[in-house]
């Protein structure tokens, strides 16, 4: 991305773009301790790894040097623009070490090309999104040999973007802060919490009529925090009436969008031909997210199994899904996203 310019003292001066290139590293001295799978500390999802990603942006300058360097937290104004105004974006990926002991991440160029798509929703400065998943590598290489010891474990990543302008008026924020944190992540396959028993299935209560997740012209589809805070509500009733999470419908017709923040599927036999197909939310109405986990379940269902399953981005209602279900048509259901990977659903507990 070439440097934009702008006037500084009334001279032309570039806007310098994120340039990973550039990036500095101080190491910690302080060495947190890393949780033993299953704990409670796991289960807290707040165990950070020993340093994070920050990277200072203003709408004079661009983008500062990005640097890597102990973990701490944020001084930011009262006064910020993602505090009153939810200009923030964010992402999460996971970064794995396998079992011929190499670390890897899944897919994420496709992470950092929806948080650009997501910053510039909200507003938010622009960057090469190649840039982001170098800075996400450096910090992964920086913390793994702590972290990510043993094969078979994982870290989820989270890098985020936040207005941080000290202005109150409703306005584009002039500055930003772009980091990357590491956190420690239960296995939802195969753990539960302590003290909770462990279950199979997820459930899911669908939502109420007066209850909307996303609506066309809005942004259901990005990853942006005012899609989940105003959703908690919803999530704590589900779990108070037994559920796990909420299947997010939308309109009078009842259209299943997401489960939860995750991507929904249902496998079905066609009526006509008793075929297999497996149904999802399209992306057009920009109703969901267009989750990685998604796409790659696609992608595989599409390659591997083209002669057995016919894969429909469809709309589709949740009066279709009870239907199919009567009719002893309905052969599955599950969820997918970066948390839970995919996880299979009670389908008669989605009524």
């Amino acid at each position: 991305m070439s440097p934009e310019p702008t006037q500084l003292n009334g001279a032309s001066a570039p806007k310098q773009p994120l340039d990973a290139s550039k990036l500095t590293l101080t190491q910690s001295t302080v060495l947190h301790p890393v949780p033993e799978p299953g704990s409670p500390e796991l289960w807290a999802q707040n165990v950070h790894t020993d340093h994070m990603v920050t990277c200072r942006w203003t709408a004079e300058k661009g983008w500062d040097a990005p640097e890597i360097k102990p973990f701490a937290d944020f001084s930011i104004s009262p006064l910020a623009s993602c505090i009153h105004y939810a200009t923030q974006c964010f992402e999460g990926m996971k970064a794995y070490r396998g079992f011929d002991n190499r670390v890897r991440l899944f897919r994420p160029d496709r992470n950092a090309k929806r948080l650009v798509m997501s910053a510039k929703r909200v507003s938010l400065p622009e960057f090469d999104d190649a840039e982001l998943v170098e800075l996400i590598k450096a910090l992964v290489r920086t913390d793994e040999k702590r972290w990510l010891a043993e094969p078979g474990s994982f870290r989820y990543v989270r890098p985020a973007l936040i207005g941080t302008g000290r202005q109150l008026g409703v306005q584009i924020p002039k500055e930003a802060v772009l980091f990357i944190v590491m956190v420690c992540w239960p296995d939802f396959s195969t753990e539960s919490p302590p003290g909770v028993a462990p279950r199979s299935d997820l459930r899911l209560l669908t939502s109420r009529n007066d209850t909307i997740r996303a609506w066309p012209g809005g942004f259901g589809y990005a990853k942006v925090g005012a899609n989940y805070g105003p959703s908690f509500a919803s999530h704590c009733e589900a779990q108070e009436s037994g559920y796990d999470q909420i299947l997010w419908l939308f309109g009078d017709n009842g259209q299943v969008t997401e489960a939860g923040a995750s991507n929904f599927f249902a496998v079905v036999k066609d009526k006509s031909t008793s075929k297999l197909q497996l149904l999802t939310a399209p992306l057009d109405d920009k109703l969901i997210l267009d989750g990685v986990t998604r796409q790659s379940v696609l992608e595989l269902a599409r390659s591997r199994l083209a002669n057995e399953l016919e894969v429909k981005e469809t709309k589709f209602t949740i009066t279709d899904i009870k239907t199919a279900w009567d009719d002893g048509r309905l052969t599955e259901a599950f969820v997918s996203g970066t948390a839970v990977s995919t996880e299979i659903l009670i389908p008669k507990d989605v009524f």
